[in-house]
Formats: structure tokens, C-alpha cells, sequence
């Protein structure tokens, strides 16, 4: 049954009820539209969304606070996380010289690599997410999505 259909019967629902269950409705489909792309790969999205998080630090290294502050889901387990991209190779652990009890984390050139060669392919994932929605009615949504998380 498509989304549209539950919703419709479901006419008792609150209109508050149905923009939450849409908006579950369509966070779950993106995310498995990007676990399947990203499956290919073999890393999951918040592995990705790691690697992104260590590639926008440029060369200065991340601690497990800082990505974890950065996560889109903040439920993940971030050492874990960070253990499964250095057993790929795809990250490193370093000790601050400065706090020797500080473990930092890089992205290695491996990487970067992989960001590289998955950052059309999600862009062109993400358009066909949103090609029913025109620039404008994307801002639009936007700014609502943001309004209703403040």
C-alpha cells in the first residue's frame, strides 16, 4: 500500500500525525535509497557520513567528541564506527602529541578516494530522491524542515 493510501485511511489521523508519519515515511526511504548505493561500496551511512566528517577537517585530525557532535544520527556507535573504517582502511588513528591519552582520527587517502568516486553518484541519488520537487518548493521545504526542528 502506498504512502498516499495509508494516509487517506487513516482520516482521523491529525494533520500534526500525518506530517510526522510522512516525514518518517520519506527519512526511511531515503536512507534505504542511500544504504542500497552505498551497500555496493562496503561501508553503510553512518560510515559515510564519518568519512565526510573527516574529509571536511582537511588535514587536521577529529576525536571521537567531535565526530560523534557532527553525526547525523547521534545514536551511532562513533568508536565502533571509526574501528570498522580502519580495519577498511579508509581511516587512522593517531595519538595527540600534545594529550597522549587524545586519540585522533584522519582520513587516509584510500579515503578520499572513495568519497571521490561516491560523491556523483549520491548527487545524482539525491536528485532522482528529489526530481518531483522544483528548486523552489526544495528551498521551500527546506526552510520548513528547518523551522520545525528549532
Amino acid at each position: 500500500m502506498k504512502v498516499e493510501e495509508i494516509l487517506k485511511t487513516k482520516a482521523k489521523l491529525s494533520i500534526h500525525k500525518k506530517v510526522l508519519i510522512n516525514l518518517q515515511l520519506t527519512s526511511a526511504q531515503a536512507s534505504n535509497e542511500m544504504m542500497c548505493l552505498l551497500k555496493n561500496y562496503g561501508i553503510s551511512v553512518p560510515q559515510f557520513n564519518v568519512l565526510r566528517i573527516l574529509r571536511g577537517q582537511g588535514n587536521k585530525p577529529a576525536n571521537l567528541s567531535t565526530i560523534q557532535d557532527r553525526m547525523v544520527n547521534k545514536m551511532s556507535n562513533t568508536t565502533r564506527l571509526v574501528d570498522k573504517l580502519i580495519d577498511k582502511k579508509l581511516a587512522d588513528r593517531c595519538i595527540c602529541e600534545e594529550n597522549r591519552r587524545k586519540v585522533e582520527i584522519l582520513i587516509t587517502q584510500e579515503g578520499l578516494n572513495l568519497l571521490k568516486e561516491l560523491d556523483p553518484k549520491v548527487e545524482e541519488s539525491e536528485k532522482e530522491a528529489t526530481k518531483n520537487l522544483s528548486k523552489q518548493e526544495l528551498e521551500q521545504l527546506n526552510g520548513l524542515l528547518e523551522k520545525l526542528r528549532s
